[in-house]
């Protein structure tokens, strides 16, 4: 069965808890994936670099949170999910203190690829968590929370990031601030573990390399392989190009750069749109028609965005390519805590892991073809792309529900 056929019962109050906790988690998660972003002028100021060299901070953080998902979800199935998002958060606060007190940039890069290491283990384990103890028929909504989490927290950040790099207090107050988030959190979900760990048992690979063994039982389901190719279609197709939408509204508009950020970050609140509402379109819409709405509500923005005679208009399709993204993503997300419930953890994290790497094909794509051939290839492509992905998953649905 993939969805309710009528309303749920309402979640054991410990495990509303325990939601909460780990929304407060994938907060401070997207937070500091973005904070950098508006402290790079101030990086670079006060080490005397270029904004691309300063840059670093932010692609060895990515590279490393990236990479760090594919151990983090085969140790949560050995050891407990919420007990590695809690070591998880105490990396991280421990992270965030040393960055604050860097004695230098190399020194900062290099401790940044620790606090992204230790990062990588929130959010995927977090949703993985939700999946062991949250019944389908209400997996959606709940992880539409956690969404809702890393989406603000993502804004914050970035908001916050600029606040800070016009203070006095710099870059080193930023992560400070974070460092302090972490830690109230580690400490409040320290409190509760014992009250939320108990069921399922951890799950331990076998044989001579357990965690191999553990990413072999997903990659041997056909369903998690079909989950696993959307998102990476995902990755390439859509957050690719998102990449580049500022600097083509800056080339064809003229706007500043900070301005056609600022139209394009309304994405994310066309996610939080989204998520206020998952409730009541999950129950009404139902998967297949989520992803198919999706994918046709993604790629007519890129087609709008492409012949848009007007900058402002940059924004309403924003919202409306945010609102679509996460109808198809948070499909996508809740089947993926369900490809291999036994190895729920290395699931979840192996389908993130796709996501990123896509996200990096992407980017590499979509800045070739937008330096060479300009905006036609880089709106374009997504705009076919991205309903044929839609249409292909809500098939892929219909035949398993089918079989």
């Amino acid at each position: 069965m993939t969805q309710a056929e009528s309303a749920p019962a309402a979640l054991p109050p410990a495990t509303r808890a325990a939601i909460t906790l780990l929304s407060l988690a994938a907060f401070l998660s997207g937070a500091a994936l973005r904070i950098c972003d508006g402290l790079i002028p101030r990086l670079a100021s006060d080490f005397v670099l270029t904004a691309g060299q300063a840059g670093r901070v932010v692609i060895t953080f990515s590279i490393a949170y990236g990479l760090a998902q594919l151990a983090f979800g085969p140790l949560g199935d050995r050891y407990g999910k919420a007990r590695l998002v809690c070591v998880a958060l105490f990396g991280c606060a421990a992270g965030a203190l040393a960055c604050a007190f860097a004695p230098g940039f190399e020194a900062l890069t290099w401790l940044r690829v620790g606090w992204g290491l230790a990062a990588a283990g929130i959010v995927p384990l977090a949703m993985a968590w939700v999946g062991d103890n949250v019944p389908y028929a209400q997996r959606q909504e709940t992880l539409a929370r956690l969404l809702m989490g890393t989406l603000s927290g993502m804004m914050i950040g970035q908001l916050a990031g600029g606040l800070f790099a016009d203070s006095a207090a710099g870059w080193r107050g930023a992560f400070l601030a974070l460092f302090a988030g972490y830690l109230a959190v580690a400490l409040l979900l320290l409190l509760r573990l014992r009250h939320i760990t108990a069921a399922p048992p951890p799950q331990r690979g076998t044989g001579r390399f357990p965690l191999l063994a553990q990413l072999g039982v997903v990659l041997r389901e056909p369903w998690a392989r079909v989950v696993l190719a959307s998102a990476l279609a995902e990755g390439i197709f859509l957050m690719g190009p998102l990449a580049f939408l500022p600097a083509f509204l800056h080339q064809r508009f003229g706007l500043a750069l900070s301005v056609a950020t600022a139209l394009v970050a309304l994405f994310a609140v066309g996610g939080l749109v989204y998520t206020a509402m998952a409730r009541r379109i999950v129950r009404r819409w139902g998967e297949r028609r989520m992803v198919l709405a999706g994918g046709a509500f993604m790629g007519l923005g890129f087609l709008a965005w492409w012949q848009a005679p007007l900058a402002w208009l940059a924004a309403p399709v924003a919202l409306l390519v945010g609102f679509g993204t996460y109808l198809y993503h948070n499909t996508l997300q809740t089947n993926a805590t369900q490809m291999a419930p036994s190895v729920r953890g290395t699931s979840v994290a192996l389908f993130a892991f796709c996501l990123f790497f896509g996200q990096a094909i992407g980017v590499t794509l979509a800045g070739w073809a937008f330096d060479r051939f300009g905006a036609a290839p880089l709106l374009l492509g997504p705009a076919l792309a991205l309903p044929v992905a839609g249409w292909a998953f809500a098939r892929a649905l219909a035949r398993r529900t089918q079989a």
